[in-house]
């Protein structure tokens, strides 16, 4: 059986605590939400920050919402470059280790000890799909694209769960290197592929 899926690029963003969103954009202050994003309860912001390391700025990266537990930098491997840190490729939320930055809001700053992340690809796959593919919460599968600069991206880490919805999510990079864009089908590979 072929398995399809959508493909969604992820370019840099932020994710917020609370405490963190307080000192950036001020006491209690509540996030404006811009538009949905693929996965539920997920979107975009109209709220922008700064990212600031040892060499360089990025400006007016978007936040992404609903706030978390900890703050978390996703960048690609050319803005850590730019920025002048470590390229540390993780899972989302495993930040511990990982190199921080400054962060600069419109009504404070902070400096961030750890967070700033290349996010990991993964998939997210709904619990009924995870059923109906036969992949676990964990599995790492392989992840076909076609046309003239085809790949196949390896140890992409999948997320199976009640909320999540159906897409493989690579960064901006891998995407345009693969020449796929938003909304592409690409082919889920089970087995390990040489």
């Amino acid at each position: 059986m072929t398995i399809k899926l959508p493909i969604g690029l992820s370019n840099r963003h932020i994710h917020l605590s609370q405490e963190d969103l307080n000192i950036l954009f001020g006491e209690n202050y509540q996030l404006t939400k811009a538009k949905a994003l693929s996965q539920p309860g997920q979107y975009a912001c109209d709220e922008r920050v700064d990212i600031v390391g040892p060499k360089g700025t990025l400006k007016g990266v978007r936040v992404l919402g609903p706030v978390r537990k900890k703050t978390q930098v996703e960048i690609s491997i050319s803005d850590s470059f730019k920025l002048g840190v470590e390229p540390v490729v993780r899972n989302s939320g495993d930040i511990e280790g990982s190199p921080g930055a400054k962060i600069i809001g419109p009504k404070g700053e902070l400096e961030l000890k750890e967070g700033v992340i290349v996010a990991a690809r993964h998939v997210h796959l709904h619990t009924s799909d995870g059923e109906k593919f036969g992949i676990k919460d964990g599995d790492i599968v392989n992840i076909k694209t076609e046309g003239v600069r085809a790949v196949i991206f390896k140890n992409v880490l999948a997320r199976v769960g009640d909320t999540h919805a159906l897409e493989v999510h690579v960064d901006i990079e891998e995407g345009n290197a693969a020449g796929v864009k938003n909304g592409d089908l690409v082919e889920l590979i089970k087995e390990e592929v040489i």
